[in-house]
């Protein structure tokens, strides 16, 4: 665990699968709240996607970061460029399966989804993976144990750049 590091919830409009509860897994609103937020600014980044509304709420993000925190976001290439749009100084990283074989399998493996729909995500894989040459930093998850260390060097290193550390640099050059 990194200090002074969240994780964002987003909000969908997609019901709530077995387990997953509101306000931990997701924020589940209905469609026209979803609307409402959109039509308010209320989002950071929002996209459609296999027919659901996936959003950043953007008042908790802003609020974590003023406050110090490092927030990681669970975002598509969509919100991606929204956010990096938005944010400047935002790290994008892009989490890679070690193939698309391995992909479908532990979509198949999940059994939440249907086979057409399993392949409308492996078909949506194909175009989210064609733009991993956007993000800052590209890992495979291939090893989960291996990807969470690479995941957290990545905000370590970050969080420690210099330019990140200007109280550092103030105290320590008398500048």
């Amino acid at each position: 665990v990194i200090p002074d590091t969240g994780f964002s919830v987003s909000a969908t409009t997609r019901p709530a699968r077995p387990g997953e509860r509101d306000g931990e897994d997701y924020h589940f609103v209905t469609p026209e709240d979803f609307e409402s937020r959109v039509a308010s600014a209320g989002f950071l980044e929002w996209a459609e996607v296999y027919g659901n509304r996936y959003g950043t709420l953007r008042a908790p993000v802003e609020s974590a970061v003023s406050s110090g925190q490092s927030i990681v976001l669970d975002i598509d290439v969509q919100g991606a460029e929204q956010v990096r749009n938005a944010w400047t100084g935002c790290v994008s990283i892009f989490v890679l399966p070690p193939s698309l074989e391995a992909l479908a399998a532990r979509l198949r493996a999940r059994g939440t989804d249907s086979n057409e729909v399993v392949e409308r995500r492996i078909a949506e894989a194909h175009v989210q993976i064609s733009r991993c040459d956007e993000f800052d930093y590209l890992l495979v998850n291939d090893d989960l144990a291996a990807a969470k260390d690479q995941f957290q060097a990545i905000l370590v290193a970050e969080m420690l750049k210099r330019s990140r550390r200007e109280q550092w640099v103030s105290r320590f050059t008398s500048r």
